[in-house]
């Protein structure tokens, strides 16, 4: 790069500072804002401020043990309560679903027997029609004609 004049280095050098005023500027106006909103951020760091000077911020408050504890039961009590209020209440014996019936020893028996009565009847009934078939592993015969029966005879 060839060296410049110095003109376009004075003034590169005088934008630079204007920069950093605005920059300045723009921190202090943000810094502002933050603190109205509540903002702490992190840890200490410094804070920018209108004349110049740098002032550190308070450190990040920590809690103690105990007081999270407190703060926890507290809590759980809160819950406890609003779901103890949007609870269903509960349903009288009357409503509640009736105990499941037994079947007597004598009405298996009888639904057994009727059930081996039905698969006995199925396999009668597939035994004989799968009999008409194994009858037939031949084709059957057919009637010749009386002519061909003839011919058959003189040879």
């Amino acid at each position: 790069m060839a060296k410049d004049s110095g003109m376009g280095t004075e003034l590169l050098k005088a934008a630079l500072i204007g920069y950093q005023v605005q920059q300045d500027r723009l921190e202090v106006t943000i810094a502002d804002i933050q603190s109205q909103l509540g903002h702490r951020g992190p840890g200490r760091r410094p804070k920018a401020t209108t004349d110049g000077m740098e002032h550190d911020t308070p450190a990040k408050r920590t809690m103690s043990a105990g007081a999270r504890r407190r703060i926890a039961l507290a809590q759980k009590k809160r819950w406890a309560a609003f779901h103890k209020e949007k609870a269903e209440p509960e349903k009288p014996k009357a409503l509640k679903k009736p105990k499941k019936r037994q079947m007597s020893p004598e009405g298996k028996a009888r639904i057994a027997a009727a059930t081996k009565a039905r698969w006995e009847a199925y396999r009668k009934a597939k035994a004989q029609k799968a009999a008409p078939k194994k009858a037939r592993k031949t084709p059957p015969k057919v009637a010749k004609p009386a002519a061909v029966e003839a011919v058959a005879a003189t040879e």
